[in-house]
């Protein structure tokens, strides 16, 4: 979450008279996150947050990611529901962006994620992935492998003054990754393997929790259909590794555990596991190293650093085998 379009007062106050939500007693922004324009809005009725969508999330794309939320959330999953304007819409606009208000969930991110948040995170994920999959709409994956591509080109050229050599050594993963990476998944229900709605950014700071129990899975802005292996492999980069870029195992073990105990996966999501490891770890060393080098001018959020993604892609480039993540069949 973040701030890039600020909202002045008589903006607020037309966009509320169309809720019965009361009058606005707050309203501050919130400086996390790197995609939109976020707000912690307390009213009359109830706290909020205030989401203006900005020019990096296509207009088309909202529909799928308020629909999501509110099937999910009808389906008991702790993730926050959009709040219906009087005309019964989750849409409106201010300041010239889209923008949707949400539900507001108490907890916060865990900053030292232990072995007992990840085995709760990989059961919520899980259970994401049963509940969306009477999800009627669908969305492609703009950031599967055939996304990195115009990331790599854009950022190329300069890739080298953020770290020597890493030019042509993503240039090489990239190339490794095309060749092993399975067709992306479609409606065919011949797929090779198992897929549907996924998260796609199942960070830390986009779980909350309450001490070790979960209250909420928040930002939906990537969820897309694609396979839930992958999804996994996203949790792992996120979850499992510590802050001097070790991975830990046990950690690993937990989180796969814990998704196991709602949904077993396949041998041959467990084959692929690795590759769907590393792959991830390209996807968000490319947009993080994307946003380093085009920072926007006058955003409260600093870029993340690109460099702690190309630690994990060079542990995931020498593992042998799923084991390394804790899978032990």
């Amino acid at each position: 979450m973040a701030v890039y379009t600020e909202i002045d007062d008589d903006q607020l106050t037309g966009l509320l008279a169309q809720y019965n939500l009361g009058s606005v007693l707050s309203c501050k922004g919130i400086a996390e996150g790197v995609e939109n324009s976020n707000f912690m809005l307390a009213t009359e009725k109830g706290t909020y947050f205030l989401t203006l969508y900005e020019k990096r999330v296509k207009p088309d794309d909202l529909p799928y990611f308020i629909g999501l939320m509110e099937h999910l959330a009808a389906k008991g999953l702790a993730c926050p529901t959009p709040i219906h304007d009087r005309e019964g819409n989750t849409l409106r606009e201010v300041a010239g962006r889209p923008c949707a208000i949400i539900s507001f969930l108490n907890g916060v991110w865990p900053r030292r994620p232990n072995a007992k948040h990840c085995h709760v995170v990989g059961t919520a994920m899980a259970e994401l992935h049963i509940a969306g999959q009477d999800f009627e709409m669908q969305r492609r994956n703009a950031l599967s492998i055939d996304g990195w591509r115009p990331l790599l080109d854009a950022s190329a050229e300069r890739a080298d003054s953020v770290c020597a050599g890493l030019r042509d050594a993503l240039e090489q993963e990239f190339d490794l990754l095309w060749k092993g990476w399975p067709k992306t998944p479609g409606r065919a229900s011949d797929s090779p393997l198992p897929h549907g709605v996924i998260h796609a950014d199942m960070f830390p700071d986009n779980v909350l929790f309450v001490g070790e129990t979960l209250s909420g899975v928040i930002d939906f802005y990537f969820a897309c259909n694609d396979y839930f292996a992958y999804d996994l492999a996203i949790a792992l980069n996120a979850w499992c590794f510590e802050p001097d870029g070790a991975f830990n195992v046990t950690k690993g073990k937990a989180l796969i555990a814990g998704y196991e105990s709602r949904r077993r996966l396949t041998d041959d999501e467990i084959r692929m596991l690795p590759l769907f490891a590393r792959g991830a770890a390209l996807r968000f060393l490319l947009t993080r190293l994307y946003d380093w080098l085009n920072q926007v001018p006058g955003a409260m959020v600093k870029p993340k650093d690109p460099l702690e993604y190309w630690q994990k892609l060079k542990f995931h480039r020498q593992v042998r085998g799923p084991a390394a993540y804790g899978i032990e069949r």
